[in-house]
């Protein structure tokens, strides 16, 4: 039997500092994200785009842009993957800017609690996403998912998942990490968080990163991986609107997204940040496209 796997867009850009974002799952339909799976075997479900409220584009208020429509993209999101966990399909969020992560990983985290799975999920970002209003310098709250899953935000995104917080250091590994702001910092440092950093990539490489950030996983394991784009290095996916030089290259991230697909436990998935309006020809989508195809077991050679 096939392994059913379902696309949901929500096309917004309401958390992110520059408009773009919201045209991200077309751009990556356009570049053959469902041909693509269709190929490696996937029975895929594209069940289009969600649909709320527009970018007001305003100033922030009370130290949060948006947050009105941030929560509502949320809820959207967050029933949309709720649902489709509960028909044993795997969803792809096609973002839209990684406040979304709130909505998405709430339903995993939902799921994971209703069914007794064990959850790690895998952050592949240049920044932590973990300021709050207290400390954000700008108010955008692409820049706030992850304090809000560990229970730091407005309550209407901090209990999403029914649970408050949704997620406990143990179950999340971030990769990619180059950009912190200041205040995050010391807030990140104490929440317990494990962070492969670029330094670390550097290091000891990504192999030895991933193997560490892979390890304790059971066949009990819902693996979520979350795709911040910007993730690369702009030199490769210049279609972002937060780039910070100095991340992985092309082979790197392809033996990252190779070594996810080698658990067989990957469950859920986010890409988002992917912004057209700063892209090259649709190529950061393309690049997206392949990566994700690792994912999903492409191999240079055949596998008995």
């Amino acid at each position: 039997m096939k392994k059913s796997v379902s696309l949901i867009g929500v096309p917004t850009d309401v958390g992110a500092a520059q408009r773009g974002a919201s045209m991200g799952p077309e751009a990556l339909r356009v570049a053959g994200l469902v041909q693509a799976l269709e190929r490696l075997g996937l029975q895929v479900n594209d069940r289009g785009n969600l649909h709320g409220p527009a970018n007001p584009s305003e100033p922030k208020q009370g130290g949060y842009r948006h947050l009105e429509q941030v929560i509502e993209w949320n809820q959207l999101a967050y029933e949309a993957i709720y649902a489709e966990l509960n028909q044993g399909n795997l969803p792809i969020m096609l973002g839209g800017d990684h406040c979304l992560g709130v909505g998405s990983i709430s339903a995993v985290a939902r799921h994971c609690r209703e069914q007794g799975k064990q959850l790690r999920i895998i952050w592949l970002d240049a920044h932590t996403d973990f300021n709050t209003a207290e400390i954000t310098p700008s108010g955008n709250m692409h820049g706030m998912p992850v304090a809000c899953l560990f229970g730091h935000g407005p309550q209407a995104l901090t209990h999403l998942s029914g649970a408050c917080p949704a997620l406990e250091s143990s179950m999340i590994r971030q990769i990619g990490i180059r950009s912190v702001d200041p205040g995050e910092k010391q807030f990140i440092f104490d929440a317990g968080i494990t962070i492969y950093d670029m330094r670390h990539i550097d290091e000891v490489g990504m192999r030895h990163t991933m193997e560490a950030a892979l390890l304790g996983l059971s066949k009990d394991t819902h693996l979520h991986l979350s795709f911040d784009v910007d993730f690369l290095d702009p030199d490769i996916a210049p279609g972002v609107g937060t780039t910070v030089r100095g991340g992985p290259n092309y082979r790197e991230a392809q033996l990252c997204m190779e070594m996810v697909a080698d658990t067989g436990l990957m469950a859920s998935l986010d890409i988002v940040e992917l912004n057209p309006a700063l892209d090259l020809r649709n190529a950061t989508a393309e690049i997206a496209l392949d990566l994700v195809e690792s994912l999903f077991g492409k191999s240079t050679l055949f596998k008995a």
